[in-house]
C-alpha cells in the first residue's frame, strides 16, 4: 500500500466508518448503498482536505469508485 492509498482509506473511513479497510478498496457508488450524494459531497471535502487540493466539478463526476479516486490522485504531480 502506498502513501496515497493508506491517506485515501483513512478519508473513505472518516466518512464510513463502518466498512473494513478491505471494503474501503472495493468500494464504488453502485456497491455503496450509503454513498449517496452528501456523502459524495463529505467525502470529496475529506479528501481535498487530506491531500490539500481542490477538485473542478468535471473531475467529480468521475469519482465512482475508490479505485477511480485513487487513480486520478496517483496522477497528481507530486
Amino acid at each position: 500500500m502506498n502513501d496515497a492509498e493508506a491517506r485515501l482509506i483513512r478519508c473513505f473511513s472518516a466518512v464510513f466508518p463502518q466498512l473494513s479497510n478491505q471494503e474501503i478498496v472495493l468500494a464504488s457508488m453502485e456497491n455503496l448503498e450509503a454513498w449517496d450524494s452528501s456523502a459524495a459531497f463529505t467525502l470529496d471535502i475529506v479528501i481535498e482536505e487530506e491531500f490539500n487540493i481542490q477538485f473542478g466539478p468535471n473531475v467529480l463526476e468521475n469519482f465512482v469508485s475508490f479505485r477511480s479516486i485513487l487513480d486520478y490522485l496517483k496522477g497528481l504531480p507530486s
